[in-house]
């Protein structure tokens, strides 16, 4: 059943409703440099955690004290769950660390914001972001295993953690937007096409199907619900979900709407990009901003290629999820929801 465009907002305000060009001129809002004092306490509490002997994957808050920096912690969990809903903490050096290390400081972190979830059918709850050498026209490839254009996206989880660990030659340069940014110039200028974004339009699993569901979900990219606006998009797993029988079929309209929800996401207008650099760590929140990559070339020795880790974290104090969410998150508690369920789903952090 399609929204009524009398149930929609006439425009959303809030901090989250934010303009790219506002954010790149303005840095204190999403930008917080480790001090030393800082990274001398990740440290001390990763070698704490590191002498017990367990999996990175079963990381604790209590088992990675942190008695000065867990106040920050607490402070972007409110920024991402109720303000812009982006922050990016560098200086963390991890060219002195080994992989265990740098992994071991970045769980630890995300164990104080959230519970880490599963992020492929594997149960890798630490993923890498690099190019495998895999297909981007693949229809079971993850865009994230390419070197090519992601496109504005969400990822299955309340929050998306990246530590990147090393960058490309050329390229690979993050991007951000507001999906209440979008909504508003939408709902301004083509409410019609707006209201068709409401509609369960389906989106691929990429072969990642949990037991007993179809191979695709019919999750609305936008949903309007206990008075917030969420968003659930990727925009090549909407096209390539059209080649299931079941899938509700997108009309000349639907391809109208999610062309110009791309336009605006892609609009220097409302986005901005930055670089990651080694030993940043971006978190974002996916049930209001969208994220995207550029595609990149890497170096020729695979040793200096570009190369991330990423977290899916579900946050406590979030919003609740409208019943479609159930689709792709299995159980929506708050807390311990998102991720990538199947039958051979095993939790645990793979550190190459």
């Amino acid at each position: 059943m399609s929204i009524d465009l009398s149930e929609l907002p006439d425009r959303i305000t809030g901090p989250g409703a934010w303009a790219g060009p506002e954010m790149a001129a303005d840095p204190d809002r999403w930008l917080a440099t480790l001090a030393p004092e800082d990274i001398a306490e990740l440290e001390g509490a990763a070698m704490h955690y590191l002498s017990l002997g367990r999996d990175v994957g079963e990381i604790t808050a209590e088992a990675f004290p942190l008695p000065r920096f867990g106040a920050h912690l607490a402070v972007l969990r409110e920024k991402l769950l109720h303000g812009v809903g982006v922050e990016v903490l560098r200086g963390l050096p991890v060219a002195g660390y080994d992989q265990r290390m740098a992994a071991t400081i970045f769980c630890g972190i995300g164990a104080h914001l959230g519970s880490a979830r599963s992020q492929n059918a594997a149960g890798h709850i630490l993923g890498h972001v690099r190019d495998t050498g895999a297909k981007a026209d693949d229809p079971k490839t993850r865009i994230y295993q390419t070197s090519a254009r992601q496109s504005f996206h969400t990822d299955s989880a309340d929050v998306v953690g990246l530590l990147c660990l090393k960058t490309a030659r050329e390229g690979g340069t993050s991007l951000l937007v507001s999906a209440e940014s979008i909504y508003n110039v939408m709902r301004a200028r083509r409410p019609d096409l707006l209201v068709r974004l409401f509609d369960p339009i389906a989106t691929d699993r990429r072969g990642e199907v949990p037991e007993g569901a179809e191979p695709y979900m019919e999750i609305p990219p936008l949903s309007w619900h206990g008075g917030k606006l969420t968003v659930f998009y990727q925009r090549q797993y909407i096209d390539s979900a059209q080649r299931f029988e079941g899938a509700m079929r997108l009309t000349p309209t639907h391809v109208a709407a999610l062309d110009m929800f791309d336009a605006l996401a892609n609009d220097p207008a409302l986005h901005f990009e930055m670089q990651l650099q080694p030993g940043d760590m971006q978190f974002v929140y996916n049930h209001a901003q969208l994220h995207d990559r550029t595609g990149f070339t890497d170096w020729p020795d695979p040793k200096d290629r570009r190369h991330l880790l990423r977290l899916w974290l579900s946050l406590p104090g979030d919003r609740e999820l409208p019943p479609v969410f159930a689709e792709r998150y299995g159980s929506l508690e708050v807390g311990q929801r998102g991720g990538i369920i199947t039958p051979e789903t095993r939790l645990h952090a793979p550190l190459d």
